[in-house]
């Protein structure tokens, strides 16, 4: 069982009071871990470590930032065993999906690293003469950063390399879920040279989070947040920090459509929804939720897709490698079963799965989902497909965009330039053509719209997000002034 310390400028410590909480296997329903419970003297301590770390932090120069980012990428791989020990027991993740979170979770530390020397300015032509005019670009200061259990190595690197990559110093809030996942984040900056108090981790007890969020939000040394989450804590995050007005980088929930037109490869087609709706248990913010699909096919469609999700194995992810692992928690488990189950009592097929044992679930596909269902509009979070049929492609894009989420979406067709002329018009900040839903690159912009968040991490995206935007002049000759 992992014991988890804060760690705030630079060392490891209890809680106020000596607080913790204990998170249980999901599977077993053992401790996995006990950590630190923070409290309101805890953030703030950590708020003032990262302060007083900013300013030489800021300064220092981009070889060395890359160094550290670089070997970062290398103490991570190192640590792989470990963190995919802490992801099955916490998470209930399965060993290959923990593996891959280390693995481009290095990447992102690369890719940040890579960025250290893109962060650029402009000369601006100016009308003052012996002016010279610029856009200068400089680190925010302090950045809280809120990153959650799905993908714990990936989302939690992703939400601290950019901004320290661009000279900001961070508050991290580990996700209440994998605090040992989250804090051997931490762990793995210190070794890589990470000056002390320019990263700090905090744990906190699930019953604690929006007391802890909320003062991290509101401490006047932090300028800038991001959060990745759900949509609903989302909102409470942007109108929280909007009273400050303060800037936040929103990456929430989503119902991503992956639409099969009439014409698409069935064969391909199946392939990436299978892995676009189960991998990780579908509890990916990307996961294909809805496979759009043309009537003219979808018999077959749905004929293939149910074969291909009856034969993908699933276990306790403690007990040995399997395509699909635990939903994180029985309270999840539930709501996932009694979505299905609404569907079924409104007249979808179950086509195959169903209710699994405790938080074990196999991939399910339901047929025939309408607007009358729940899961039509509701983020399942699980591994569970609704297949919608749609009349042509005018039906296949008003599906597509009936949903308040907007993440990332998938259009499969053999005419590229039909396929082309969709994407455009689906309302989502990704869409891929032929290719699943589920794909994520440390050097794109990554985000959504509408109730999906705003703002982009990735690649020159993410400097914009986590720097400030300066104009500063230098005159260098005799200025006229008419008085």
């Amino acid at each position: 069982m992992n014991d988890v310390a804060l760690l705030i400028a630079g060392k490891s410590q209890s809680a106020e009071q000596g607080r913790s909480f204990t998170r249980l296997d999901p599977v077993k329903r053992t401790p996995a871990s006990t950590a630190a419970a923070a409290g309101i003297a805890d953030v703030n301590a950590a708020v003032e470590a990262a302060a007083a770390a900013f300013p030489s932090w800021s300064v220092t120069g981009p070889g060395r930032r890359r160094e550290i980012l670089l070997k970062a990428a290398e103490v991570l791989t190192a640590h792989q065993p470990d963190f995919t020990a802490a992801m099955i027991a916490e998470t209930g993740a399965t060993g290959p999906w923990a593996g891959f979170n280390v693995f481009f979770a290095a990447t992102l530390l690369r890719e940040a690293a890579a960025a250290t020397t893109r962060i650029t300015g402009e000369v601006i032509p100016t009308d003052v003469p012996d002016n010279l005019a610029m856009a200068v670009r400089q680190p925010i200061g302090v950045c809280a950063a809120i990153a959650p259990w799905n993908a714990p190595v990936i989302l939690g690197v992703r939400a601290i390399a950019m901004p320290l990559a661009c000279g900001n110093a961070v508050v991290f809030k580990a996700s209440e879920t994998c605090p040992a996942v989250h804090r051997l984040i931490g762990t793995v900056m210190q070794v890589a040279g990470l000056p002390d108090g320019v990263l700090n981790v905090i744990t906190n007890a699930p019953e604690d989070a929006g007391a802890v969020v909320g003062a991290l939000i509101d401490h006047p040394a932090v300028r800038h947040i991001n959060f990745t989450g759900s949509t609903r804590v989302g909102r409470i995050v942007a109108e929280r920090a909007a009273r400050h007005l303060k800037p936040v980088l929103l990456e929430l929930g989503g119902k991503a459509p992956l639409i099969v037109l009439d014409d698409a490869d069935l064969d391909a087609a199946v392939d990436a929804a299978a892995f676009s709706a189960f991998l990780n248990q579908g509890q990916i913010c990307m996961s294909a939720e809805r496979i759009v699909v043309d009537e003219k096919i979808a018999d077959a469609f749905v004929e293939r897709l149910a074969k291909k999700a009856s034969g993908l194995p699933l276990r306790d992810p403690s007990q040995g490698p399997a395509v699909l692992g635990a939903i994180a928690d029985p309270a999840s488990a539930a709501r996932v079963v009694q979505l299905v189950e609404d569907a079924v009592g409104k007249g979808a097929k179950l086509a195959s799965g169903g209710p699994g044992e405790g938080t074990l679930m196999p991939a399910t596909v339901l047929d025939g989902v309408t607007p009358a269902m729940r899961i039509y509009a509701e983020e399942s979070f699980g591994p569970v497909v609704s297949v919608v049929r749609v009349n042509g492609d005018e039906d296949a894009l008003r599906v597509a965009n009936d949903t308040e989420y907007g993440l990332s979406a998938a259009i499969f067709s053999r005419d590229i330039a039909r396929a082309w002329k969709l994407a455009g018009r689906v309302q989502s900040g990704i869409c891929h053509i032929n290719g699943p839903t589920v794909h994520d690159e440390g050097q794109m912009p990554f985000g959504g719209v509408k109730a999906s968040g705003y703002g982009r991490f990735g690649g020159s995206a993410a400097i914009d997000e986590f720097t400030t935007l300066r104009w500063i002049t230098i005159q260098t000759g005799p200025r006229h002034y008419p008085f």
